[in-house]
């Protein structure tokens, strides 16, 4: 196969459109042109290395990018996998930011399984990031009605007519108006390199800006497991990066240690679903805020979460959406956590099939029985 060199686009060129972005971080924006047919593969070639992407649809590879340009015969698909499935960080050409040249690539010897091999291993692989896909879709469909609900409820009060003046404006008669800061506990990370894991000791992967938008990689650091509980983070605990992209998430990548510049959203007198709406309805105001910050990396300060209000409805009426609501935030968390095993087992079985250690009506056994 053939790998070409993206193509450069600035921002300020890009015009209003469906077509991808795709630079070595993955989608980065959206134009009005592509400039290679779907499928493809795309390959991290400045800044992120290794990474690799399939893209069904057209697309624009960025300059920060390799594709493929000519698959000569081989399941696209397939290509995208044996990429994945292949170490080039000793191929590194950058100094201060990593590069690979894709000269350097090309004469890489490799066993190379013939079409209906391809195929069949593709379809096996397949199927596990067609359900991580599915489960990706369904999340975007249930946020999108949690955040519906939410605004009816909160935002515009729909069904209420007995309205009284508030600093927020007409609120429900018998509601308050609280600080973000009041409804949740906003518990700031540790200084992680001050709890270096020990070899041979039980340790905890240190959950960073990067760990929150990305998850845990091979080159996330490690604290011992032996930091103060307060800083464990667990699946299912909300948590929000104050500073560089502001991000809100409820996490699912498994047991790990809050580092500084995150916060961990708790409370102990409201429920879940009801201090992360408000944060997520809040998060466009501090994004702002910390985009017009005259430094390097843009940050919110403690008094932002105070001067983030909330509308805060009898008990009743919190237990009436929240049957509505927590519900959605338990199957969003359901559906990631199923995610991760399906892509853990993708990424064990891809290196033993792309090998030929593992043969593929041996892969469909595990795969059927895991599902």
């Amino acid at each position: 196969m053939t790998l070409q060199r993206g193509f450069d686009i600035t921002k300020k060129e890009q015009r209003p459109g469906q077509v991808p972005v795709v630079s070595s971080g993955g989608v980065s924006s959206y134009h009005d042109t592509a400039m290679v047919r779907g499928p493809g593969v795309v390959l991290g070639r400045k800044g992120s290395l290794g990474t690799v992407f399939f893209m069904p649809e057209d697309h624009w590879p960025h300059d920060t990018t390799l594709w493929v340009k000519q698959f000569n015969g081989n399941d696209q698909r397939f290509v995208y996998y044996f990429f994945k499935n292949l170490d080039v960080m000793h191929l590194d050409v950058g100094s201060a930011n990593p590069t690979l040249n894709r000269n350097h690539v090309h004469p890489i010897e490799v066993d190379w399984p013939p079409l209906n091999e391809q195929r069949r291993i593709a379809a096996v692989l397949g199927a596990l990031d067609d359900k991580i896909e599915i489960n990706r879709k369904m999340n975007r469909t249930l946020e999108e009605m949690a955040q519906a609900i939410f605004k009816s409820w909160f935002i515009d009060f729909d069904g209420h007519d007995d309205l009284l003046d508030s600093e927020l404006g007409p609120v429900p008669r018998g509601w308050e108006v609280r600080s973000l800061d009041e409804i949740a506990d906003f518990l700031n990370g540790a200084a992680c390199q001050k709890y270096p894991a020990t070899d041979g000791e039980p340790w905890l992967p240190v959950i960073k800006i990067r760990e929150l938008n990305q998850g845990v990689t091979a080159q996330t650091d490690r604290a011992t497991a032996t930091i103060p509980d307060k800083w464990h983070v667990r699946d299912g605990d909300v948590l929000f990066s104050w500073s560089g992209s502001l991000v809100v998430k409820v996490w699912t990548g498994g047991p790990g240690a809050l580092n500084q510049h995150l916060f961990k959203v708790t409370s102990e007198a409201y429920p879940r679903w009801f201090f992360l709406s408000w944060v997520q309805h809040h998060l466009a105001e501090f994004q702002r805020i910390a985009a017009d910050k005259a430094t390097t990396m843009g940050h919110i300060k403690r008094h932002h979460l105070t001067d983030a209000k909330c509308t805060v409805p009898p008990g009743d009426v919190l237990a009436k959406v929240g049957a509505l609501l927590e519900p959605v935030v338990k199957r969003q968390v359901a559906n990631e956590l199923e995610s991760r095993t399906l892509a853990e087992l993708r990424d064990t079985l891809l290196p033993k099939l792309i090998s030929g250690e593992l043969r593929v009506p041996e892969a469909e056994e595990v795969v059927e029985a895991a599902s």
